[in-house]
């Protein structure tokens, strides 16, 4: 898929149960796997990507040096649904409750990190690992879902008030001493930036940046200077966790174990902004994505177009590994291993195959009467996007009343509403915010990435719309995806892993509950009576 604004310069069972690692080759020739996750942020915001207002020199090295994926997307664009997702090989509606976000992690599905455990992997993380949710327990022990975490080391302080104070790069190091050095590995890198909330102006005063490094604002937000200044503190928390990624490679480096490593780098969703992160645009699914092994990518230094979903990842890690996936212990996965992808000295398209990715989501945050979510399935490939918005009655972002849960509070956000309110300027808060007009959305992402011009009406793409949703319903329906089926209010039964967020909605508005309880938004993100 080509995008006008990307700069593309380079030349281009059951969970404790034990695998029999009989096939798995000899462990001086697995290697090593190191897996970077940032928390919110899309795609088009590295350096590799042509991004000029951020600055990823580790992320660029991963793509120098290997390959720079074009086309990745997580399924489901919120934190926790998409993490099951990596971490299964399955999409959302494959995952009962944890196509949901705050859910208690359903046993019967394995992780590709148990499964490394179980096959004479070494594991380890530091940050972020699957959340939130509860990961539930093995023989009356909590579940250890990724790894062991490693989270001595602290940096000597904050590099802003909203940073995490883990010294993410230590922490491997200490992991480095720990385990054995003729077994291979795998570590969970899990950075918690750039999650909100961000120090306000810490771009430019820390960061060296100038709003106007930004050449253009979305057109989905207005062009202020506020909201520029927002961008530019996003960025440098992208920039954080670059930073502890290019300290971890030169800790590889140094011992020697950089050759036969698979450094994977990437996000779980897009930036937590308005029209982002929880919804099912460009700006939310779109990933970045880089992997770089020395050892095993031929004609490193590669850009692929080939469309890549996260639920690739883990029939990818136990195929470097010499796991058959069938052998796993694991759930059935639609994902595909990229290892012909890593073979493969071909640029742009690969496989001919790869040619479309299905997403959706269901419910994210408590932010709607009766436990709702706000179910969407969609198909992004040859340079479209095609959503299916189920239930267009509800607010996709979250009830007003509610503060719009689904959205972080931000600067962003603040300005949206107020412009709103005062009458001055609905148009971006309709984007945002605002009931979906009909049951189908339909991008040209080659001439509108940023998916504001919605041409499922237009009768000249009456036969690409039919059949990318011709494609998407056998996808689901082949997946046996309980939304589709006709049952999807399943997913809205779930309960949460927190006893508060069952019923929040009502509770809330009978005085029950307080906004104490929804502090990822702001006060001022409650509209005072419920909207039309």
């Amino acid at each position: 898929m080509s995008h006008p604004f990307i700069n593309v310069f380079r030349l281009l069972l059951f969970v404790g149960s034990i695998v029999a690692p009989a096939s798995v080759p000899a462990a001086d020739s697995r290697p090593n796997i190191l897996f970077c996750i940032m928390d919110d942020a899309s795609y088009m915001h590295m350096s590799a990507y042509g991004c000029e207002w951020t600055d990823t020199p580790s992320f660029d090295r991963l793509a120098n040096e290997g390959i720079l994926f074009q086309n990745a997307y997580t399924p489901n664009a919120k934190c926790a649904p998409s993490r099951s997702s990596i971490l299964t090989g399955r999409n959302s509606w494959q995952l009962e409750e944890a196509a949901n976000h705050i859910v208690n992690f359903p046993a019967k599905f394995r992780t590709f990190t148990e499964v490394l455990r179980a096959n004479g992997y070494q594991t380890g993380k530091t940050g972020k690992g699957w959340g939130p949710g509860l990961p539930g327990e093995i023989d009356g022990k909590p579940r250890v879902l990724i790894a062991k975490n490693y989270g001595s080391e602290n940096l000597d302080k904050k590099p802003t008030t909203g940073m995490s104070i883990e010294d993410y790069a230590g922490n491997f190091e200490v992991f480095l001493e720990e385990i054995d050095s003729e077994e291979p590995w795998f570590f969970w890198y899990g950075s918690k930036e750039p999650h909100r909330r961000y120090e306000y102006g810490s771009g430019q005063k820390l960061g060296g940046k100038s709003i106007d490094d930004i050449k253009e604002v979305p057109g989905f937000w207005p062009d202020s200077e506020v909201i520029r200044n927002d961008m530019l503190d996003y960025g440098l928390e992208i920039e954080h966790a670059d930073s502890h990624l290019g300290m971890m490679i030169e800790s590889l480096e140094e011992r020697g174990l950089l050759e036969n490593t698979l450094i994977v780098m990437t996000s779980d969703n897009g930036m937590p902004f308005p029209r982002g992160k929880a919804q099912e645009y460009e700006y939310s699914n779109h990933m970045p994505l880089a992997m770089m092994w020395p050892k095993g990518i031929r004609n490193p230094g590669r850009t692929v177009t080939d469309m890549v979903s996260f639920i690739d990842f883990a029939p990818t890690f136990l195929d470097v590994a010499g796991i058959r996936f069938e052998d796993s212990g694991m759930q059935p996965s639609p994902g595909r291993s990229l290892m012909d992808v890593f073979r493969s000295r071909k640029i742009g398209q690969v496989n001919p195959k790869r040619d479309y990715v299905v997403i959706g989501k269901e419910r994210h945050d408590y932010s709607r009467p009766g436990n709702q979510g706000y179910p969407i399935r969609g198909i992004v490939g040859n340079d479209y996007l095609y959503l299916y918005n189920y239930k267009i009655d509800l607010w996709p972002a979250g009830n007003p009343e509610l503060g719009y849960l689904d959205v972080d509070g931000s600067p962003t956000k603040t300005e949206i509403l107020e412009l709103f309110r005062s009458g001055k300027d609905r148009s971006y808060w309709e984007l945002s915010f605002g009931k979906r007009k009909a049951h189908e959305e339909f991008f040209d992402l080659a001439n509108d990435p940023e998916c504001l011009n919605n041409l499922a009406g237009d009768e000249r793409l009456t036969e690409v719309k039919h059949k990318m949703k011709a494609r998407l319903d056998a996808t689901l329906a082949e997946q046996n995806d309980p939304r589709f089926l006709g049952n999807g209010d399943v997913f809205d039964k779930y309960g949460f892993s927190q006893g508060h967020a069952w019923n929040f909605y009502e509770n809330y508005m009978a005085g029950k509950e307080s906004k104490k309880r929804t502090g990822w938004v702001d006060d001022s993100d409650y509209e005072p009576e419920p909207l039309d």
